[in-house]
């Protein structure tokens, strides 16, 4: 059944008992063009997040007009939030979307508030704005008009191509408040990609997606993250990878390892068990117990190896801190964000708390080439 012939109001087959009891859900949507995908759309109370301070973020306010991505990366560290919906961070992030159907008109309100004091905003920190969805439900030229209206500041980091559809309009808003793009793109491989985020957008089309940032006038940073041990480590890889980014226009590049979250671990670890089985010992020992982060030695060995190469490459770059597994800028790239022609601010280093080495890693240790 397709959008037009579904009634509002009318809680279908595909509505979750938990979404009800917030008394806010619209109606649950299946489609031909999303097979195995429910949207639930909701009447959102609030657009504006506020990142609990003190924050380690370069921003103080997000914007989510989707929760859930049909990107479906098996690493992505946001899956933990749908939980709070009692719904599983798994499948279920995959599949079940829900749609603040409402979020450009709630966020116009809030922003005309005497309280409030244009502080910038970031999309895209949690779940993809420009996921396949916002094909159909376009909510991100509401929120981008409204942000620009009120001269609030915005930043976009995605993973969707559709962002090419709003150019004109960031150009334009870029007359009027400062605007940071940027392009997350963490496997070089075609088939590893598909495997391991296979809702995304391919490697070609995200750079070329980059290519026509900068056409528009903007810098465009590219986050290499995470980057995943034993994979997407080798030299070769990396060099390729940035061979790509750079032939892309891109003005700065971004790296870290990857981190497994509570909620995340078991995900990947269960595609890593499927697609590469042959790896699970070695991730169980870097990442053994509650451990999050790679360890310390490997994120230093990472960094010794692809520091190098950013540099040869002649590409801006922010990188993890080897000592804290967190994102530091270096002096002439933003931590989190990346600068446009127009507007330039001052980074803020991220951090994170230290993680002690597994005992079983050495440092000494090269991982094996990636099957590139």
């Amino acid at each position: 059944m397709r959008w037009s012939g579904q009634q509002l109001g009318v809680e279908t087959s595909g509505a979750l008992p938990g979404l009800a009891k917030l008394n806010n859900l619209v109606r649950s949507v299946q489609t031909p063009e999303f097979a195995g995908v429910t949207f639930h759309e909701i009447l959102a109370k609030s657009a504006l997040n506020h990142v609990p301070g003190p924050s380690a973020m370069p921003f103080g306010w997000t914007i989510n007009p989707y929760r859930g991505c049909s990107h479906a990366c098996a690493y992505c560290f946001a899956r933990p939030t749908h939980t709070y919906l009692d719904l599983d961070a798994g499948d279920d992030f995959d599949r079940q979307i829900i749609v603040k159907v409402n979020v450009a008109d709630v966020l116009r309100r809030e922003l005309a508030r005497p309280s409030w004091r244009h502080e910038p905003v970031a999309l895209g920190t949690n779940t993809d704005p420009y996921q396949r969805a916002e094909g159909r439900y376009a909510l991100m030229p509401g929120i981008i008009d409204a942000l620009a209206a009120s001269g609030t500041p915005l930043s976009v980091l995605t993973k969707g191509t559709l962002l090419r559809r709003d150019l004109p309009l960031l150009s334009d808003a870029a007359s009027q408040v400062p605007i940071d793009l940027a392009m997350s793109i963490a496997v070089y491989d075609p088939a590893l990609q598909q495997a391991v985020e296979p809702g995304t957008p391919s490697t070609r089309a995200r750079l070329a997606t980059v290519t026509a940032v900068r056409e528009a006038g903007f810098d465009c940073t590219v986050f290499l993250m995470p980057i995943l041990p034993y994979l997407t480590d080798s030299r070769a890889h990396l060099d390729e990878a940035l061979r790509q980014v750079k032939a892309s226009g891109a003005t700065s590049v971004l790296y870290g390892a990857l981190h497994l979250k509570p909620g995340v671990k078991p995900w990947f670890m269960q595609w890593l068990e499927r697609d590469h089985p042959e790896l699970v010992p070695q991730y169980r020992s870097m990442y053994y117990g509650t451990n999050t982060y790679a360890p310390k030695a490997y994120r230093q060995w990472l960094a010794a190896k692809i520091r190098p190469l950013i540099r040869a490459h002649g590409l801006r770059y922010g990188a993890e801190d080897p000592a804290t597994g967190g994102v530091r800028s270096s002096a002439t790239a933003a931590s989190g964000s990346v600068r446009t022609a127009r507007a330039a601010a001052s980074g803020t280093p991220a951090s994170a708390r230290p993680i002690r080495p597994s005992p079983r890693w050495d440092e000494s240790l090269s991982p094996p080439d990636a099957l590139f």
